[in-house]
């Protein structure tokens, strides 16, 4: 893929996140402002709950950094630990960054880029009203981030490296920041067979709707490897499929892609 294609898939994508920061457009899972699952107002604890978060987690983040995005529940997953350093890839408003702060504790800090100016603003003032001091948001690429070497004890995304045209660069980066010893963890969408072309070649809203840019499960496990992860662990939800269904109305898109938990360690 040349650079101006990649250039144009983040671009595309960016807009469309950028329309939910400023509309607060309503959306369930991953669907974009343009999908049909995206024309009537949702509950988003409802849509949260289906991924995996409890009613406790649901209640103590700040109204509006709950959008009802992502395919699973990556702080959950993540085993943290009071004092660690946390860096959640593809921010959003702050949800997932908001409970990993919780969990590391005044002695611990959260990171959370995100490329969407707008979304970062919106995750500031989150971090601002629910009284989040260790907290901090950053505004950059995730195939480029804004972050020291070896820095970090774990990473956490929701739903985001598929959105990514450069993948491989995005798992590269992750091995930069993390401290030896830190670990990957996170929920993204995986194919469980090969997309069909016209699922595939929509670089527009079925991209930036967490569908046309999915791996296969292989594909994750090498790039993962090549970056130089071990301890790799590629786990499908099957049970993803009840929401999946929804994100495309009538495409059947339950059939090609599924949740999966995706964790590594940097050695």
């Amino acid at each position: 893929m040349k650079e101006t294609e990649k250039d144009q898939i983040r671009q595309t994508v960016r807009n469309n996140y950028q329309k939910i920061a400023i509309k607060n457009i309503d959306t369930g899972g991953c669907c974009t402002p343009s999908s049909g699952c995206c024309d009537t107002p949702l509950d988003y604890k409802e849509i949260s709950a289906k991924l995996g978060y409890s009613q406790e987690e649901l209640s103590v983040v700040p109204e509006g950094a709950n959008m009802g995005l992502g395919c699973g529940n990556p702080q959950a997953i993540a085993a943290l630990q009071p004092g660690e350093v946390v860096l959640d890839l593809g921010s959003g408003g702050g949800f997932d960054c908001f409970l990993a702060a919780r969990q590391v504790g005044e002695q611990g800090h959260v990171m959370g880029v995100d490329m969407t100016p707008e979304m970062i603003s919106k995750a500031r003032n989150n971090a601002v009203q629910g009284g989040f001091a260790n907290t901090e948001f950053r505004l950059g690429e995730i195939e480029h981030l804004p972050i020291a070497d070896n820095t970090v004890d774990v990473i956490i995304s929701n739903c985001v490296i598929n959105l990514s045209p450069d993948k491989p660069q995005v798992f590269k980066e992750a091995y930069r920041v993390l401290k030896p010893g830190g670990r990957l963890a996170i929920s993204d969408v995986v194919t469980t067979t090969e997309l069909p072309a016209e699922i595939r070649n929509d670089l527009g809203d079925l991209y930036s709707g967490c569908i046309s840019g999915a791996s296969s499960i292989e594909e994750v496990e090498n790039m993962l490897q090549q970056s130089g992860f071990t301890t790799i662990v590629v786990e499908p939800k099957d049970e993803s499929k009840d929401f999946i269904k929804d994100w495309a109305p009538g495409a059947n898109v339950e059939d090609y892609i599924v949740s999966a938990v995706i964790k590594g360690v940097k050695p």
